[in-house]
């Protein structure tokens, strides 16, 4: 059920943004296609070039037709800056593992080895090369330039909570499905601050490793200078506020994180389902973890997704907690669910009903799965009449009533137990934003207030005189049939 996030053998991708470079490039690209980086099956070189003017697309193409299939070169049809270059380069990445490379001398691709080693021997997700950790070598160059870096470093992991050594490396090696699915705004050197203040607030589980460094001065093309350092003291402040963290999908993941923030509202509804749950649960359509965090611990929790980047998401919640497992299952496929056995006492499945296209054959995969006497508990938004732009944005399917939640429970076989309204306080939000607005995803100034205010709306909410937001239901598996 949890597999490793890269296989000890992966396919790597380096990215390397090239602008007026034209006589260390051609030598920086040899070193790459002679490195002997361990536990990489193919090497892909994405070369990027950032409009440069002094010959050096020249040597590029000639280098792409030496080495066809190994070097792949794009072009920019202006100046953009390293950022843009990256973000090109990330797009047509094909690797289980992407990392960044520059154009010039400053670092040895032999240590991409030790970059991908966590990968698989740790279960990392994200692994920078630190040039200030007891490398091989270093070049002994500008103490300013060092303080700045240690400064930026400093300050970064003040506002991400981490203790990364050197915030600014270029070697940064990501897992290729995480880096594909972060969206990144900056074209220019914040970039670094950028992708590290996202892999942070997503919870990655991020590696150091020590790598050499033979720094360039200025004379010698050295590109960043001070007014890069204070743009990055900008860039920190505002993706520390901003949280800007997963590309439009099919699986409402930027909702996912706006909720994942409301903590007061994921134990309130956490403590509604407590009371159902047994010991062998299994939950489908885990997400990101909100609901999973507030059940836990258990004999055994199985948490499962369709999406990939949400389970290397809650792979890292797993880390130091042996009953919490990881799977992949689409509850619509009965075959992924025979992969699981039928060991669980309890199966949660809340806010994914309402998106599948056959919530029969989808509840009769979790009747089959279910031990018998054991229970579903389901979450669905409730009230046709509320659907809207936010249920779009969703891919909701449509929003339930009891009677109509009941005829589909009943007809698998199950005996329902409960049902509850649930979030009345929340239905006024919802009319504004998704029905007047036509937003497609929640103000967080809004969302940050409802969860403030949750510990008195949830004393209250059985006062208010109209339907709530969602439904709880609770049915059980009959334990023998006649």
């Amino acid at each position: 059920m949890h597999s490793e996030p890269t296989p000890p053998q992966a396919t790597l991708s380096v990215i390397v943004p090239v602008y007026n470079e034209r006589y260390l490039v051609a030598e920086s690209l040899k070193r790459l296609l002679n490195a002997d980086v361990s536990g990489v099956t193919a090497l892909e070189i994405i070369v990027v070039d950032d409009a440069s003017t002094d010959g050096t697309r020249e040597v590029l193409q000639q280098l792409a037709r030496e080495h066809p299939g190994v070097i792949r070169l794009f072009h920019q049809d202006r100046n953009q800056g390293k950022g843009a270059a990256l973000r090109r380069g990330i797009a047509e990445a094909t690797g289980d593992l992407i990392v960044f490379h520059d154009a010039d001398l400053e670092y040895d691709p032999n240590d991409l080895g030790k970059l991908v080693a966590p990968f698989w021997s740790d279960g990392a997700d994200v692994v920078y090369g630190t040039r200030f950790r007891s490398g091989e070598r270093r070049r002994i160059l500008y103490f300013r330039h060092t303080l700045g870096n240690y400064l930026l470093t400093f300050l970064s992991n003040l506002l991400t909570d981490l203790n990364l050594s050197d915030v600014e490396t270029c070697y940064k090696m990501f897992r290729g499905p995480l880096l594909k699915s972060i969206p990144i705004r900056s074209s220019d050197f914040r970039i670094e601050i950028e992708l590290t203040a996202k892999v942070a607030k997503r919870n990655c589980r991020i590696y150091e490793v020590p790598i050499s460094y033979h720094g360039r001065t200025y004379r010698e093309g050295k590109k960043i200078g001070w007014r890069d350092g204070v743009k990055a003291l900008g860039a920190m402040i505002k993706f520390w506020l901003v949280d800007d963290l997963y590309k439009e999908d099919a699986y409402g993941g930027a909702i996912l994180h706006a909720l994942e923030k409301a903590r007061r509202f994921n134990e309130w509804m956490s403590d509604m389902l407590r009371p159902w749950l047994g010991h062998r649960v299994l939950e489908v359509g885990a997400g990101i973890g909100n609901l999973t965090s507030c059940l836990i611990p258990r004999d055994l929790y199985v948490a499962s997704d369709l999406n990939d980047s949400y389970l290397d998401y809650i792979r890292n919640l797993s880390a130091g907690k042996p009953y919490l497992k990881v799977a992949r299952v689409d509850l619509e496929d009965k075959n992924t669910f025979a992969r699981l056995g039928t060991c669980f006492d309890t199966i949660v499945c809340c806010n994914v009903l309402e998106h599948v296209r056959d919530p029969i054959g989808s509840l009769r995969n979790i009747y089959d799965t279910l031990s018998p006497g054991g229970r579903v508990v389901l979450y669905v938004p409730a009230m046709q009449s509320l659907y809207s732009s936010l249920d779009d944005a969703l891919g909701h399917r449509c929003r339930y009533d009891v009677p109509m939640l009941e005829q589909e429970l009943r007809t698998v076989g199950f005996e329902p137990e409960h049902f509850a309204p649930f979030n009345r306080a929340g239905v006024p939000g919802w009319l504004w934003n998704g029905k007047v607005m036509k937003r497609r995803t929640f103000n967080r100034g809004q969302l940050k207030v409802f969860d403030l205010m949750v510990p008195v709306l949830r004393r209250v909410d059985h006062l208010l005189p109209w339907p709530g937001l969602g439904i709880i239901a609770v049915a059980r598996r009959p334990v023998s049939q006649t």
